[in-house]
């Protein structure tokens, strides 16, 4: 499981010219899937995630977490984020999991996260959405499940 995991100012995600998620401070957060991703992978990147600590301080030191700053989360699903541009200029998808996996991840993430006390706002699975974002920072963390430790 892989996320681009972007501090923002404020978020939200549009479909047809409704906005379906928005938030605040908080991250944007892309998710993507891949075939080999499991349900402790999900539980994993959640905690992670949750407790990440990239909110300043009063000594202006990224020390404080969502939940110190009382931020929320606008998670988007991106099969993209597993797109192989090794060879040739159109890149290859071969490595997202297919929707009928990847959406129960990406809903397993969502609900994990919000079981860590976080406000969690989402766009539609598979859907064709616009993405505003104010990256405040900016800071940009890419996570993954891959390698990971409990810690």
């Amino acid at each position: 499981m892989r996320l681009i995991v972007q501090r923002v100012r404020n978020a939200q995600v549009i479909i047809e010219a409704e906005v379906v998620g928005r938030v605040g401070t908080g991250f944007m957060i892309l998710v993507g899937i891949g075939h080999d991703d499991t349900t402790e992978d999900a539980e994993f990147l959640a905690r992670k995630t949750a407790g990440l600590r990239v909110f300043d301080d009063a000594e202006g030191k990224m020390n404080l977490s969502l939940a110190d700053v009382g931020g929320a989360c606008l998670a988007i699903s991106q099969f993209t984020l597993y797109g192989d541009c090794k060879k040739g200029n159109r890149p290859s998808y071969v490595a997202s999991a297919p929707p009928e996996v990847a959406e129960p991840l990406y809903e397993q993430y969502v609900d994990a996260l919000r079981g860590h006390g976080v406000h969690v706002e989402t766009g539609v699975f598979g859907g064709d959405m616009l993405v505003e974002l104010a990256n405040d920072g900016p800071v940009t963390l890419i996570l993954e499940s891959t390698g990971r430790t409990n810690a």
